[in-house]
């Protein structure tokens, strides 16, 4: 364990050498939220979804604080380049788990993120305060922050799996790009799931038998009380079974790459 809690601390000294690349990053992320946000007060709510407008902004504020704690952003890439350069090789000798060497150094990203973030997302959130709603009970109080934290594994365990496929693959970058493009509308970052109920039933139905509404929407809406009672146990359930597959799936794509896995050069 000790070995780990140096590699977060090693992480974020790391991560601190580029803040002014986080903080830049944060400060552009607001701009497509901003455009979200100013296209729905000019709309109007979504009343045919059972949403007002005030709840439709403060779902997209939501979903960027959910983003900054949650989101893998060069993990999967990096990953990736240690198999096709060789210098995941060391890992193969030493005894360090690279799975949790990896989850490490996510966990030190968001932590700096975080750090990074904290004043321009507050300042954000302070020009629409009058969005902003506070949890819709003290059971959502309680589960949410649970729920994030299975987000953000679920997330990484995810994107750990899909960047093993360069084991087997020279370039993996647009299969990346593909996965990212279907989570970004399929896990409700676009948009709340439910305004697919008015046109396309069947489809929100199918997707919440998939991992994706389980990395953004249903923790927004765990805190909305949009989710609540049955539904709400069942669903973090659910969440809590796709973390554990998924990271079943990250150990497995791991052991059968490394079979494949060669190495040249000294």
């Amino acid at each position: 364990m000790k070995k780990y809690l140096q590699v977060i601390g090693i992480g974020i000294q790391n991560n601190l050498t580029y803040r002014f690349n986080y903080l830049t990053r944060t400060l552009f992320s607001f701009i497509p939220l901003f455009a979200m946000i100013a296209l729905w007060q000019k709309i109007g709510g979504p009343a045919h979804s059972g949403w007002t407008l005030s709840e439709t902004v403060f779902y997209y504020l939501l979903v960027a604080v959910v983003d900054v704690f949650t989101a893998v952003n060069e993990d999967d890439w990096q990953i990736a380049a240690d198999i096709r350069d060789g210098a995941i090789s060391q890992f193969l000798l030493k005894p360090i788990d690279y799975l949790w060497y990896r989850l490490c150094l996510f966990f030190s990203g968001r932590i700096t993120f975080v750090m990074m973030a904290a004043v321009p997302l507050a300042v954000f959130i302070f020009c629409f305060r009058q969005y902003f709603l506070l949890p819709a009970d003290g059971t959502a109080m309680v589960v949410f922050p649970i729920s994030l934290v299975l987000t953000a594994l679920l997330q990484f365990f995810t994107s750990y799996a899909m960047a093993m496929l360069a084991f087997w693959l020279l370039e993996i970058s647009t299969l990346i790009f593909i996965l990212f493009s279907f989570e970004y509308i399929a896990s409700g970052h676009m948009f709340p799931l439910p305004f697919l109920r008015d046109q396309l039933p069947l489809l929100e139905r199918v997707l919440m038998f998939t991992p994706f509404p389980y990395q953004m929407y249903f923790p927004v809406a765990v805190y909305m009380g949009k989710i609540s009672g049955a539904d709400l146990w069942s669903g973090l359930l659910a969440q809590f079974i796709w973390v554990i597959l998924s990271y079943a799936l990250a150990r497995f794509m791991w052991r059968r790459g490394v079979t494949k896995y060669s190495a040249f050069g000294g």
